[in-house]
């Protein structure tokens, strides 16, 4: 089972804190949107999709509680009752605008966040055009509008990774297992579950095509060392954890292919979080920068030659 970043039910969220992560598990309590902005802010969460949903989430559990109610209007009759009803309309409106422009400025970069805004907004006009709507009714329209979030994430995940899957091994000879080379975090961890460029990973597990997983450290904060080489030792998916500076020599060394003998050149199939490279065998070996150098700017027999350090063999992958 994947590691959960999220855990939701109706008036209740809660995050794992991926600050703490790996020597700690914890889950925090996040009661509303003041408390979502801080968590996103801090990179408690992080992660585009996971990013949108806690922000989405943290109202719905505000409205599930009874805020942005309007005060009553006082007014008598039918008159009246329908000048309150729309008054109370407007009010929850207004609250809903209200904190989501507060929440985007948590992470302004966070293009998830603001296309999910932008969709309630758009929701919201429509709801609030609906004859005879209710303040309670549209409170519940987007509740239920927010909470559809998180099994939707999961099943564009889930989508994601059986299509690179089958992208990948149409390239691949029949029956090869596949090396894959994955930068940064884009897991369940970084998702309502499962992930985007890490699903892939998982769909190729799944149907035992794939051989071992190279994951960067990623730094500066790490995550591809503490937080993608923790999902995949939880879901026992072989893994090798590399310097960010040795991708190199491990494509070189480590053999990140799905092409066997293919002559075709190498070719990136995602850009963005992980990367999954399709490399031939046949060009996996390079002739050393400085080998077999002669004539006048030749280093002297057993001369230290600059950057010699860079090129050191690595030990081949198993």
């Amino acid at each position: 089972m994947a590691l959960e970043s999220i855990r939701y039910r109706r008036g209740s969220l809660s995050v794992l804190n991926q600050r703490l992560l790996p020597e700690q598990l914890r889950y925090e309590r996040v009661d509303g949107a003041e408390r979502a902005w801080a968590a996103i802010n801090s990179m408690e969460v992080r992660g585009a999709p996971a990013i949108a949903l806690v922000a989405c989430l943290s109202l719905a559990v505000e409205l599930a509680a009874g805020a942005g109610a309007g005060a009553e209007a006082g007014a008598d009759g039918a008159a009246g009752a329908g000048a309150e009803a729309a008054d109370e309309v407007a009010a929850l409106e207004a609250f809903v605008e209200q904190r989501l422009r507060f929440l985007l400025t948590a992470r302004p970069t966070a293009v998830n966040l603001h296309r999910e805004a932008e969709r309630l907004r758009e929701r919201l006009r429509g709801w609030r055009r609906s004859p005879g709507i209710t303040a309670p009714e549209l409170r519940e329209r987007i509740i239920e509008h927010i909470e559809g979030l998180l099994a939707k994430d999961r099943g564009d995940n889930e989508r994601i990774g059986a299509h690179g899957a089958r992208e990948i091994l149409r390239r691949a000879p029949p029956g090869a297992a596949v090396t894959v080379l994955t930068h940064c975090n884009t897991g369940s961890l970084a998702t309502a579950g499962y992930g985007t460029a890490l699903g892939i990973v998982r769909a190729l597990h799944g149907q035992g095509r794939l051989r071992r997983v190279l994951c960067t450290e990623t730094r500066p904060c790490n995550q591809g060392g503490r937080l993608t080489a923790l999902e995949l030792l939880h879901e026992r998916i072989p893994a090798t954890l590399i310097a960010d500076s040795a991708a190199a020599a491990a494509m070189r060394e480590c053999g990140v292919d799905a092409g066997g003998g293919r002559a075709a050149p190498p070719r990136p199939l995602l850009r963005g979080g992980a990367e999954l490279q399709l490399r031939p065998r046949a060009a996996r070996r390079r002739p050393h920068p400085h080998r077999g150098a002669a004539g006048p700017g030749a280093h002297p027999p057993g001369g230290a030659v600059p950057g010699a350090a860079r090129y050191r063999r690595v030990e081949p992958c198993v």
